[in-house]
């Protein structure tokens, strides 16, 4: 891995100053060249021969790259190439980028400037990062280098998407269908081989480490590693004072290594020292999510002790939850391998940055063999009953995991978030005392992203409202569709028109957009409202409170996808009774604007819920089978408070509109107390 930054009419010393904020992301050269108004710079990390960049031909290239294929193309084209980024570069001396882009098995992020036109792209998952500034036009590796040079307009570029002289142009994903029609132990030795070709593609000349957890995923690595006869070493870390039980995730490392004679460090760190890691690791990963700041943190440690080991590569088992169904929403997923699709586009902001700042830092390069792209192309087409059943996720990988050695305790070991298995979250509990974003904030200069949420005056919108707030996301503005149709199919409209006065109560900037919603077409008018929102408030990414409706979230992320805005839906696939409950204990006032269910009467609308109404709608969803929170639209919601309310919403005037099981109650009047 390796650190890019390119900077059109470059003052003096930027370019400079650029690589200087992003110095640890290569250590074995630096190099600034410029080819007509536009100079870029590079600094190197070495895995394949030390060829220093920019490399300069008809055009000018800098790229940040590990193609594993890069020799068979070097012989196939005859290019005389000296290493994988000069194959890129001598493709695109003669081809156009759509055609070497196939071509490349890898990951990477690349800029080449030709006859006035610069070209960005990266690797189609974006393991490899890379960002630009839409105004005055810079790139770079990372997000905090162009932050330090002055720039405000910056974008993570989509890897879905290849930036072409400015203009976004799509890029084929991958896809769930036709599924595989062979047999089970065919498609099982198939997904084998894929995986240790994955594995064995990203062996390189130099001293590896492997993220160790003692879940099935770090631990099938590790033993294909053993099996091919490569050295390697271990490292797994973890939060433990001695009042507390030793991690979960080092008692499970240590147990396995021992049982398959591995190399393994562990590493404990106590309370006095956690914070000293957040301290870096809360400004490197530029986020204050109190999820990803503690799944950071071990895995910081660990690419700490790789580093002092002079450890060049760490092989972790990232990605391998997606392509074979692994969390709570596959298992409530209509159709797993869509949700597998849909979790593997989300990786790049979720999961994939993060990763790699943490391992650059400490000089390291991550290779992650669960997403590689032959294997990730093959597991989404596996059938969903192969994935997992009632009982028991990734059924298909634990059994491989099995059949190559992997105890059977640690394959069928369930799923333990990193967070909990080394307990560094419990360390940021007691380090904040309760308070986990206000403390985290602490180590962050500036918000996460600026963020525009998708508006319905309801409790779902309002929730996810709150929560990104409280992970330091810059709620910029509410967007709202005002739809002329009662029964639109993407839209909330009971009592809609009050959305401006909670976005008065909220002092929060609203766009309100009109539609006709009629299906399919109303989503021309969210279209405008989201470019709207983008233009005025210069939002990143917009907020859903979608829990269920694939429809509607299908949509709105194309559309998003479209303008370059990241989708946040913080809410999905949430316990609908633990969101009720936790609204009510948040101090959110609600009522129910609507109801249309058995078991719902117009005793429930225009009064405020309460736990005990709670109650009454879990006997009614194990009496009937009622949505608890009304995502099957028995009852739709009113916000009246929030904590992020300045003023309370008064009701002066009101009526209710009784149908028997379909009740209405009408605002006529309100205001803020």
């Amino acid at each position: 891995m390796c650190g890019i930054i390119g900077i059109f009419n470059a003052k003096k010393g930027m370019i400079e100053k650029g690589l200087e904020l992003m110095q640890n992301r290569g250590i074995d050269g630096k190099k600034i060249d410029k080819l007509s108004d536009l100079t870029i710079g590079h600094r190197l990390h070495s895995i394949v021969n030390k060829v220093p960049q920019p490399l300069k031909g008809e055009g000018i290239f800098v790229a940040n790259c590990e193609i594993y294929n890069w020799e068979r193309l070097n012989k196939g084209f005859n290019l005389q190439a000296k290493n994988d980024a000069d194959v890129i570069f001598k493709l695109l001396e003669q081809k156009p980028v759509e055609e070497v882009l196939k071509l490349l098995d890898g990951v990477y992020a690349f800029a080449y400037y030709k006859n006035g036109e610069l070209i960005l792209a990266r690797d189609i998952l974006g393991v490899k990062p890379l960002f630009y500034d839409r105004k005055t036009f810079a790139f770079a590796s990372e997000k905090k280098a162009l932050l330090g040079l002055g720039f405000e307009a910056i974008e993570e570029l989509n890897p879905r998407k290849l930036l072409k002289n400015k203009e976004l142009i799509d890029r084929p994903f991958f896809e769930i269908e036709p599924e595989h029609k062979e047999d089970y132990k065919t498609i099982k030795e198939k997904t084998k081989l894929f995986f240790v070709n994955a594995i064995k593609k990203r062996i390189p000349k130099a001293k590896i480490g492997v993220l160790f957890s003692g879940g099935v995923d770090s631990t099938i690595i590790a033993k294909v590693l053993l099996d091919l006869g490569i050295e390697f070493t271990c490292y797994t870390a973890g939060f433990w004072e001695d009042e507390t039980k030793e991690p979960e995730d080092i008692v499970y490392a240590k147990k396995v290594a021992e049982y398959l004679n591995l190399n393994l460090e562990v590493k404990y760190i106590q309370r006095k020292e956690v914070e000293k890691y957040i301290k870096k690791v809360v400004p490197l990963i530029e986020d204050a999510n109190a999820v990803k700041v503690s799944v950071a943190l071990p895995f910081y440690v660990a690419a700490e002790m790789a580093k002092e080991d002079d450890v060049k590569v760490m092989f972790s088992g990232l990605g391998s939850e997606e392509i074979f169904a692994g969390y709570q929403r596959h298992k409530e997923a209509i159709d797993v391998n869509k949700e597998c699709l849909h979790g593997l586009k989300m990786m790049y902001e979720r999961d994939l940055y993060r990763d790699d700042v943490v391992t650059m830092d400490n000089n390291v390069e991550l290779r992650l063999p669960f997403l590689d792209k032959e294997l990730v192309e093959y597991a989404l087409k596996i059938p969903a009953k192969y994935k997992l059943d009632e009982d028991k996720d990734k059924i298909i990988i634990r059994e491989i995991a099995k059949e190559v050695g992997v105890p059977e305790y640690i394959a069928e070991r369930k799923k333990r978030a990193a967070q909990y298995g080394s307990r560094f979250d419990n360390a940021i509990k007691k380090l904040a005392k309760g308070k986990r974003v206000d403390y985290l904030k602490t180590f962050l200069k500036k918000p996460n992203l600026k963020l525009g949420v998708l508006f319905s005056s309801g409790k779902d919108s309002s929730y996810a409202l709150w929560t990104m707030k409280k992970m330091n996301y810059d709620i910029s503005c509410l967007i709202t569709l005002q739809s002329k149709n009662k029964s639109s199919w993407m839209f909330h409209t009971p009592n809609i028109n009050l959305a401006s006065l909670q976005a008065e109560a909220a002092n929060i900037p609203i766009i309100i957009q009109e539609t006709e919603g009629e299906k399919e077409k109303e989503l021309k008018d969210l279209k405008t409202a989201l470019e709207k929102a983008k233009k005025e408030y210069e939002i990143d990414g917009i907020v859903t409170g979608a829990l269920y409706s694939t429809y509607q979230r299908d949509r709105i992320e194309k559309i998003a996808e479209e303008l370059q805005l990241k989708v946040f839906s913080p809410l999905w696939h949430i316990n609908q009774e633990k969101e009720m409950r936790q609204l009510l204990d948040e101090g959110f006032d609600i009522i129910l604007s609507s109801i249309a269910a058995e078991g719902l009467d117009k005793s429930w609308v225009g009064r405020k819920v309460t736990q005990e109404d709670v109650d009454k709608l879990v006997e009614l969803n194990k009496k009937i089978g009622l949505n608890i929170a009304g995502e099957g639209g028995e009852f739709e919601s009113l916000v009246l408070d929030a904590p992020f309310f300045k003023k309370k919403i008064e009701i002066t005037e009101s009526k209710i509109i009784d149908e028997g099981n379909v009740a209405h109650f009408i605002v006529e009047k309100a205001e803020l107390g």
